[in-house]
């Protein structure tokens, strides 16, 4: 055992063996280490040469920097899918980050008057055009638009809501308590299925300030139900001087109905309804940077810009940068259907798919012992958008080997590619997988094949 001891190292030597790391790091990997190898020479267990130490040391070394996050490759099917990452970036949007990241920017100066000026500027000619709002302003997420629309106006005040709408969006946070927490008075009417217009107007009292809309997103209620449009609120806001505010989570600007999914409510229609504000997200149906929006009438928008706490929820130069360059997509939908990423995919053509899946399959099938197919599949839009609605895909099916063990080694390759088993098989659904990623599957599944 004395002699075993000769095995380990001395910190003169590893730190002169991995000199290109700060001596601070490779003592503290190191040490960690070391105590392994003792623990096994106590315990009889001298099965290593030096070398398997020097080996541990520098590969936890090279771990030691690792990101946390990851990039990964969605074979699943979901486009907005939550736990990776929701919208993908376009590529006008990267360019205009890195632009924006590389150097100084005007996020607060005004070029033209050579002064100080305000980061909320920036977006509001863009998103003005795109939806025919009066003005607009963008803060860190949808929640934080909500939250600002109801503290700012209803502090205090009743704020009317159908219990049909009182959604719990992801994580468990539910708008309920967003809005409780803004400082408003929730006044819950109608039932779950059913809400009439008479609910809301028999719950109007001297300290309501607000009728509230809040799409469902991630669920829908069928059969026997009934709600009532914002048109139908305005008119009934008018006759009492009230607000109506509009929360359509997801958000959207392109009527995606001829594309296969059914009618959502967009942006444009909550505006041309003469909704006062309207609040929606910027990384869902958008397709960019995690951020919510606010847009409306110009007067109800300055009075949220005086509010303190509007900087607690503020955004970035490089959120704005995305954002922006997302939406200047949406001034031409054709563009918008070919530059963002969620809006191309969403509007892809089963022959589009069809073709991606066959050049796969090709490439795929050189692996010597592999078993594929090509079988019809459905994508979902995610994101708490159109929770019924599928899109018919393809995916490429694997069958003959362990699947459950196939998918980790999927998962947990340097590419990080999620895929969905079901019925015994592994499917790799085509809708989200670009072509710069067909070399990268194919050495993952010969590493495991052969």
């Amino acid at each position: 055992m004395t002699n075993s001891y000769r095995l380990i190292p001395n910190m003169n030597i590893l730190l002169e063996e991995f000199k290109d790391y700060p001596p601070h790091i490779v003592k503290e990997v190191s040490n960690q280490i070391l105590d392994l190898y003792r623990n096994k020479i106590k315990e009889n267990k001298v099965d290593f040469e030096t070398k398997d130490i020097l080996d541990d040391i520098s590969n936890a070394l090279k771990n030691y920097n690792e990101f946390s996050l990851k990039s990964t490759i969605n074979a699943s099917g979901v486009i907005l899918h939550t736990n990776l990452g929701r919208a993908i970036l376009s590529e006008k949007s990267i360019e205009r980050i890195n632009e924006i990241a590389r150097g100084y920017s005007n996020l607060e100066y005004n070029l033209e008057e050579g002064k100080r000026g305000s980061r909320y500027t920036h977006l509001v000619e863009t998103v003005k055009k795109v939806t025919g709002c009066e003005d607009a302003i963008i803060v860190n997420n949808n929640a934080a638009a909500v939250f600002l629309m109801l503290n700012t106006f209803c502090k205090a005040k009743d704020v009317v809501i159908s219990r049909g709408e009182l959604v719990e969006i992801g994580d468990s946070f539910r708008i309920s308590e967003i809005m409780k927490q803004s400082g408003a008075n929730l006044i819950e009417v109608g039932a779950t299925n059913r809400t009439h217009l008479f609910d809301y107007e028999d719950n109007i009292t001297e300290n309501t300030n607000a009728l509230m809309k809040v799409h469902t997103s991630n669920y829908k209620v069928i059969g026997f139900s009934e709600s009532v449009g914002a048109d139908k609120l305005k008119d009934l806001a008018k006759e009492n001087g009230l607000y109506v505010f509009e929360d359509l989570g997801s958000g959207s600007l392109v009527d995606f109905s001829e594309y296969g999914l059914s009618y959502e409510r967009t942006v444009q229609d909550s505006i041309k309804d003469g909704v006062d504000l309207v609040s929606f997200s910027c990384d869902k149906m958008i397709g960019s940077a995690q951020g919510g929006i606010i847009c409306g009438k110009s007067k109800l928008i300055k009075k949220i810009k005086k509010n303190q706490l509007l900087r607690a929820f503020r955004v970035g130069k490089l959120t704005l940068a995305a954002v922006e360059a997302t939406l200047n997509s949406y001034l031409d939908l054709d563009k918008a259907k070919k530059d963002v990423p969620t809006v191309n995919m969403i509007t892809m053509s089963l022959v589009e798919i069809e073709q991606k899946a066959q050049k796969l399959y090709e490439l795929l099938s050189k692996i010597k012992g592999i078993k594929l197919s090509i079988e019809k599949s459905y994508s979902k839009v995610g994101g708490g958008a159109y929770p019924e609605d599928v899109l018919e895909s393809r995916a490429i099916c694997i069958d003959n080997v362990n699947i459950n063990k196939l998918e980790e080694h999927l998962r947990l390759s340097k590419y990080h590619i999620i895929s969905t088993v079901h019925d015994d098989k592994l499917f790799l659904d085509l809708r989200c997988i670009f072509n710069d990623q067909f070399e990268m599957i194919k050495e993952v599944l010969k590493s495991y094949y052969e």
